[in-house]
């Protein structure tokens, strides 16, 4: 029988991070950042379809979650670039596995190893015990418990 702890647990951690970054334009944002530090427009351009309004507000609501910062490069209009924290950069990982698993709803083996071509593995690794964790009897069927 799953350990209710553990559930609520997970729920509630998923729940935090959902609320920081838990929309489709807020992760695109995040994605776009990952290369480097960005100015309003050409996040706007990278983004594409993306109204400068919905931008906005992704950005503030970012930067009050400590996921961006904002750093201006002129007052007089005031004018800002925008780079990811540690925080923001630490979602990269997740960002990866969201792509992966959504290649592969689309049918295709997503991300490749460079050197042999083959489809890659993303897989939870515990440096203390040096072993691989792999599905199990936790709340989620993860083997994993969550603060």
């Amino acid at each position: 029988m799953p350990d209710p702890a553990s559930a609520a647990g997970q729920d509630s951690a998923l729940e935090r991070a959902v609320a920081r970054v838990g929309d489709r334009w807020t992760l695109l944002v995040v994605s776009a950042l990952l290369d480097g530090p960005m100015r309003f427009g050409e996040l706007a351009a990278a983004l594409g379809s993306i109204a400068p309004n919905v931008l906005s507000q992704r950005l503030k609501h970012l930067e009050r979650e400590g996921v961006v910062v904002a750093e201006a490069y002129t007052a007089r209009p005031p004018r800002f670039a925008y780079r990811l924290t540690a925080s923001g950069q630490e979602l990269a990982g997740a960002l990866r596995l969201l792509a992966q698993w959504g290649a592969a709803g689309d049918g295709t083996d997503g991300v490749r190893h460079p050197a042999c071509g083959t489809p890659m593995e993303p897989r939870w690794w515990c440096p203390t015990c040096a072993v691989a964790v792999h599905g199990g009897t936790g709340a989620g069927g993860d083997g994993l418990t969550y603060a």
